[in-house]
């Protein structure tokens, strides 16, 4: 039998992902990728594969699938529950499932996307040297729908233990940070709009996705109102429509934008904003000093 798994249900959002695309903006290629790179990498540890091994990303949980071998498993990301084989099993731990077993995931409590890795990885088709589905460009595999197999390449490491890596997320904890960099348009926003950035706490909109977390709360207003030329768009850029809310890019962001980024997401802060739900709050801190227009 081959080494594959087939989707019994794939829940709101299913897709296959990695490391991405980057190195290829200038052909207008978004770099895609999972979100939370941190519980991406470790699903792959601990079932021992490369750590940039194609996974699938799950939106709130309530996945159902059914292997077709042997396989070591290991879910991660959002704490949700897990029923491997019939039986309840560890989050966030290595797992072996027999031949034509279920692997179930219930909805998680907190956060918004677990990460389910395979020993040997997925082995779909790469496009420009990734698996990474992107919802932007529409490169890489379709999502994942029920009744769709997909293939498990061979296992080349051994399982190892989490000791205490799984990213925690915990609903009680005070409303996250996201440390900010100076963008290149900084220049135009007031000193008083960069404070605010800096102090105000945001929700999350429902309308946030793959490409970018919007953001409802106080509007960030202009020193300068002429019409930006379109220009390079990097992850975790905070750019700043014309409605003055700040939109934070994310994985599969588009590779150039028409209104100002005020600022950069630090890249390790990245992760959390793969976890914010709409409706949770937010809130901004510079890195550096920063200085607006008179």
């Amino acid at each position: 039998m081959s080494r594959s798994v087939e989707v019994l249900d794939a829940g709101a959002l299913v897709l296959v992902q990695d490391t991405g695309r980057p190195g290829h903006a200038h052909l207008g290629v978004p770099r895609s990728g999972w979100l939370d790179a941190p519980s991406a990498r470790l699903a792959n540890r601990l079932v021992g594969n490369p750590e940039d091994a194609a996974v699938l990303e799950c939106l709130l949980g309530r996945l159902r699938l059914r292997t077709e071998t042997a396989l070591t498993v290991a879910v991660t990301g959002a704490p949700c529950p897990v029923n491997a084989g019939g039986r309840p099993a560890a989050f966030g731990d290595a797992l072996s499932l027999a031949a034509h077993d279920e692997l179930r995931l219930g909805v998680p409590e907190v956060g918004l996307r677990c990460y389910v890795a395979f020993a040997g990885g997925l082995a779909v088709a790469p496009v420009l040297g990734s698996r990474a589905t992107d919802m932007l460009a529409g490169l890489g595999p379709p999502r994942v729908e029920p009744g769709v197999t997909l293939p498990v390449g061979p296992a080349t490491g051994e399982p190892a233990s989490a000791e205490g890596g799984v990213v925690s997320l915990d609903g009680a904890q005070p409303t996250p940070v996201l440390r900010l960099w100076p963008g290149p348009r900084q220049d135009w926003f007031s000193p008083a709009a960069l404070e605010t950035l800096a102090t105000a706490t945001y929700a999350v909109d429902r309308d946030s996705d793959r490409i970018g977390l919007r953001l409802d709360g106080p509007v960030l207003q202009r020193r300068r109102e002429e019409e930006l030329p379109s220009e390079g768009i990097v992850l975790g850029s905070v750019q700043v429509p014309a409605d003055g809310r700040p939109l934070v890019f994310l994985a599969d962001h588009p590779t150039t934008g028409g209104y100002p980024v005020v600022a950069v997401v630090d890249p390790a802060d990245l992760a959390l904003c793969a976890q914010l739900r709409p409706g949770d709050e937010v809130r901004f801190r510079w890195r550096a000093p920063v200085g607006g227009g008179d």
